[in-house]
């Protein structure tokens, strides 16, 4: 039987290109975009959802069930990046990041979790972040998000394991994504006590952004989850040097790995 998924935030970058590779596996796919009626080249049905409402995260996932009559794999791919000294974020678009990156996937999982306990099965993905294991310097906001919905993904997996359902973290490093040209940066400003600092790492953030991997590499990564009845906790996507960061901050005294950081950023 082909299984049914719904991946958040489906239109473009990471989550488009799973949805493309899934879709030629023979998989039932449905994304998601907040304005579907733009995307004209989608393979793949796009439904309207606004991961910030939850009104209408409840009517996609209800549509999508009434469509198909099951839901197999819900991949909570949809977020947003933010930068910034924390002390220059507004209030406002730190509450909007953890809407996005938090509280929308846990919205999208209580929507998709009844059917799945009825249906005795199911797979959830929370596309999380490498940046969600450690506290990156001017990316404060944004490591606390992801770094979040890894807990809560480790937390609900016991929740829900009775009832045939798996739930995993996918932590992709820097990919060759349009998520820099949506991420809210804190404007650099003039004379700030931050301004060359930030204005560094943020030059260099961009840069990675731009070299970062092909985002096939991660359609071809859940595919390999998917296809494994017994999936990990975590997973890493990403260059060596990336994944070994977070091995470095296990092992590593803490003033030692902030020092490496630091260093890094040339701070």
């Amino acid at each position: 039987m082909e299984k049914v998924v719904l991946i958040t935030g489906a239109s473009s970058g990471i989550g488009k290109s799973i949805g493309e590779f899934l879709h030629h596996k023979g998989f039932i796919v449905y994304g998601t975009s907040r304005n579907p009626e733009r995307i004209l080249n989608s393979v793949f049905p796009l439904v309207a959802l606004e991961v910030r409402n939850p009104d209408s995260i409840h009517a996609a996932v209800s549509k999508i069930i009434a469509t198909s009559g099951r839901l197999d794999i819900v991949i909570n791919n949809a977020g947003v990046g933010i930068s910034g000294p924390l002390e220059e974020i507004p209030m406002e678009e730190i509450k909007n990041n953890f809407e996005t990156n938090f509280f929308g996937p846990i919205e999208v999982m209580k929507a998709a979790l009844p059917q799945m306990r009825l249906q005795k099965s199911g797979l959830i993905i929370n596309i999380t972040s490498i940046a969600g294991y450690m506290g990156l310097p001017y990316r404060s906001v944004y490591s606390a998000s992801k770094g979040a919905l890894e807990l809560v993904t480790e937390a609900l997996r016991m929740e829900v394991k009775s009832f045939g359902i798996q739930i995993t973290n996918v932590a992709p490093g820097d990919f060759a994504t349009n998520i820099a040209s949506r991420r809210f940066h804190a404007p650099v400003i003039k004379d700030s006590a931050y301004e060359i600092p930030y204005g560094n790492t943020l030059k260099m953030m961009d840069e990675q952004v731009d070299s970062g991997s092909n985002p096939d590499e991660m359609a071809k990564a859940v595919y390999e989850i998917i296809q494994n009845p017994n999936p990990k906790i975590h997973y890493k996507v990403g260059v060596f040097i990336q994944q070994f960061s977070i091995v470095l901050k296990r092992i590593l005294p803490d003033k030692v790995y902030e020092k490496m950081l630091m260093n890094h950023f040339k701070l």
